[in-house]
């Protein structure tokens, strides 16, 4: 393959010291798990390594490329024996530079590949915007549905621990209010495994936003799961918690502290919805007004800030669709108005935590003007 050829040089070069901090960072899985009923047990991890090598040797045409993906089997592990399985010519280092890569990366899908293109973190993929958006996200459009962009960006996004403000963004509202782009955030290993196959073989740009703090998270995962024809459908929500009392909507991370605040609820009485949002864009705004339409009231969860964000959108949405079913106003839990901070308590209070979604439910829940 060409494109080996312009990355070949820096082959064989040792990893920094960061890169290995903070894969051994990720070796420890999060305290918070959400179980059902399955078979065995898959790290976010090995979800997107095994969705990866499976798609990589079902279609000779999808590769992978980015910083660190072959030699050094990923910053995060990622693409661990991917390299050995598949060779340079589709497992390809680049240097550092995510504006050529990306470039390149969107070049090869308009001919027909299906490149995979991994950001060490999204917060670099500001360096390649311009191809992300106004190459990928818009030709299909521009050329009247001639020119497909089957690719697929991909690497944590959000907030890490101690990475400070230029590691840390949260990416989800930016890219969800870019037509042309489909964008995905996964919570579990199934949600990482099924959505980026899913990722992979749809014929448009997807981003696609994991979180670094997951990578080490195991959840159960059940024989469906693990058949290599097991996809989920781009735009579907899951309710991850039944309730009748109050709907919480979060994506990635934040599924998790809202698993963990309904536990600390349901103690208390009220009886949450906990839904995984999945799909960033298309939203699916049917599940999230059919929630609220039973629970009358919602709560959405979010790392972003709060001007312009998911929450802002979810709220939008119900207002217009479900306003007449609300008991109480909408509640959005987000991150601080600031860049993030490097101090750890400062960056505790600039992130949602599980007590600020237990003190939003039940303000929501406390200020009902029916009654039920």
């Amino acid at each position: 393959m060409a494109l080996n050829k312009m990355f070949g040089a820096i082959r064989g070069r040792a990893p920094s010291q960061k890169l290995a901090r903070i894969s051994s960072q990720m070796q420890s899985p999060s305290s918070l798990r959400s179980f059902c009923a399955a078979a065995k047990e898959m790290t976010v991890r090995d979800a997107l390594n095994s969705a990866i090598d499976e798609e990589m040797s079902a279609d000779s045409k999808v590769y992978l490329m980015g910083e660190e993906v072959g030699e050094y089997q990923g910053a995060y592990k990622i693409s661990k024996g991917l390299l050995q399985k598949f060779g340079p010519d589709r497992v390809l280092d680049t240097p550092i530079t995510e504006a050529g890569f990306t470039g390149i990366g969107v070049g090869s899908a308009f001919y027909g590949l299906k490149p995979i293109v991994e950001f060490m973190t999204f917060n670099f993929a500001m360096q390649a915007i311009d191809h992300i958006i106004n190459s990928a996200a818009k030709t299909n459009y521009m050329s009247a549905g001639q020119i497909s962009v089957p690719i697929v960006f991909r690497g944590p996004n959000g907030a890490a621990a101690g990475v400070a403000a230029q590691h840390s963004q949260c990416f989800a509202a930016w890219y969800g209010s870019c037509p042309g782009l489909k964008v995905l955030s996964p919570y579990s290993a199934e949600d990482a495994r099924g959505l980026l196959k899913a990722a992979i073989r749809d014929p448009d740009p997807v981003v696609f936003l994991e979180n670094e703090i997951l990578y080490g998270e195991a959840f159960p995962v059940s024989a469906e799961v693990l058949d290599p024809s097991f996809v989920l459908p781009i735009g579907k929500a899951k309710i991850e918690r039944e309730g009748t009392d109050v709907t919480v909507t979060a994506f990635s991370k934040m599924v998790g502290y809202a698993l963990k605040a309904a536990e600390i609820l349901e103690k208390e009485g009220i009886n949450v919805e906990v839904i995984n949002l999945r799909s960033i864009r298309p939203l699916d705004r049917a599940t999230i007004n059919q929630s609220v339409r039973k629970t009358n009231r919602l709560v959405t969860v979010e790392e972003g800030w709060p001007q312009h964000g998911i929450g802002a959108e979810i709220c939008t949405s119900v207002v217009e669709e479900s306003f007449d079913y609300l008991d109480a106003p909408v509640e959005r839990i987000t991150g601080a108005d600031v860049p993030m901070p490097y101090a750890a308590n400062l960056e505790r209070m600039a992130v949602p935590q599980i007590e600020d979604i237990v003190r939003a439910v039940k303000r929501a829940c406390s200020r009902s003007a029916r009654g039920k």
